[in-house]
Parts: structure tokens; sequence; C-alpha cells
């Protein structure tokens, strides 16, 4: 785990109507680490990860990265920002269906400004990385669960991200499939210097991660506290 401060949570609540998602959250996130949050389903967990990568607002407290207040952007320039330091896996891929895999990868460097060539060479290479480039020029339709999940990662690491928030990654992959991905993020913090954010009830996530919690009653548990 690196010692560079890249986000900070401080006294963050989520409140909807009556009902108390999360109650003064802080939270810490370094350069090249991976952090763990375990929970049920419905106990918060993407709200929290929303809210870190700037997605949602809370209802009080601060999101700074590094000296910069993330909910105080305006709208444009926060996803100008997402796009250039964030990457997300979600458990649904959110493929496009009519491109191909490197075309679903290449996306988010396009919408940066890139050229077609670059984000095409940058696009391959990461598909090659990951083990699925013979699968480039298929469609999403066309793929089993893990290899969309891959592609899905491609497509976040594009844009050489400081951060990968992951919610529920492996939710609809078998153990091995899940296990591969596991195993996967491991390698790429290692290789890319990247911190990843991952919200899981997955326990299988535990042996890579830096740091865990356990969210429960809208708070941060190093153990289970039940």
């Amino acid at each position: 785990m690196g010692e560079e401060v890249l986000l900070r949570a401080e006294g963050v609540w989520r409140v909807f109507g009556t009902h108390t998602v999360l109650r003064e959250v802080s939270l810490t996130l370094y350069a090249n680490e991976i952090v763990v949050i375990e929970g049920p389903s419905g106990v918060g967990k993407s709200t929290l990860l929303n809210i870190l990568a700037g997605l949602d607002k809370p209802s009080r407290g601060t999101v700074w990265w590094r000296d910069q207040n993330l909910h105080r952007l305006p709208e444009k320039r926060l996803a100008r920002f997402r796009n250039q330091h964030m990457g997300f896996v979600f458990q649904f891929h959110f493929l496009l269906p009519e491109l191909t895999a490197i075309e679903n990868v290449m996306l988010a460097c396009l919408l940066k400004g890139e050229s077609w060539r670059t984000c095409f060479q940058k696009a391959y290479t990461l598909l090659e990385e990951l083990g699925i480039v013979q699968r480039a020029r298929h469609y999403p339709g066309q793929l089993s669960g893990g290899e969309q999940q891959r592609v899905a990662i491609a497509r976040a690491l594009i844009n050489q991200p400081e951060i990968v928030f992951a919610d529920e990654p492996t939710g609809n992959l078998d153990l091995h499939q899940g296990e591969q991905i596991r195993d996967l993020f491991h390698t790429l913090k290692t290789r890319y210097r990247i911190t990843f954010v991952i919200v899981t009830h997955n326990p299988i996530f535990r042996s890579i991660a830096d740091r865990w919690f356990y969210l429960y009653d809208g708070q941060l548990h190093t153990q289970k506290p039940f």
C-alpha cells in the first residue's frame, strides 16, 4: 500500500427520506492498494461507492480528491474528471450490444478526445494483456459472462485511471470465473499501480485486500459486528 492519499471521505451521511443508509462514514484511500468493502445486499455498499466516485452526493459530509472537494465540481467538469481519473466495473457489464468487444473498450478513450488509431491500439493491447484479444471482434452476446467482464475491465483501464471502483464484479459469475477476476485485479494493481475499491458480498476478495471493511448499520467496521 502506498502512502499517497488519493481520496478522503469525511463524515459522510446518506439519507433517503426517513431511512439513513450511511452514517458518519470516513475513509481514506491510498495509491496502489486494494480496499474491499463487504456486506449483505441492500446495506448501502453501492451507495457508498457512488458517493466516493462522485456519482451521487452525500446528504452531509465531504469527499476530497487530494485537495479538491469532489462534489463542488460542476457536473460536466466532474464527468470529465471521472473519465480521466477513474474506472468503473459493475456486476452488469453494461457493454453496448451493437459494438464489438474492442469497440466497447475504445469508447471511453474516444470520449476523452484521443484519435481512433490511438484508442484502437490501447484497446487491443489491453485485451491482449487480459487474455481475450481473440474475441476482440465478437459482440457482447457472443461472449461468456467471464469474457464480458474482462472486456468491461479493459474498458475501465483504457484511460489509465488512478482508481477503479468495482461494484459486485463477480455477482453474475460462477466460482471459477470469480476467482479469475479476483486474481486479475491483484495482477493489475501490481502492474499498473492502480487503487481498487471493491464492494461485494463475495468473501473471495479478502485474500487480495490490503484493507478490508464490513458495512453494517450505515458504518464501516474492521470486523463483522455480529
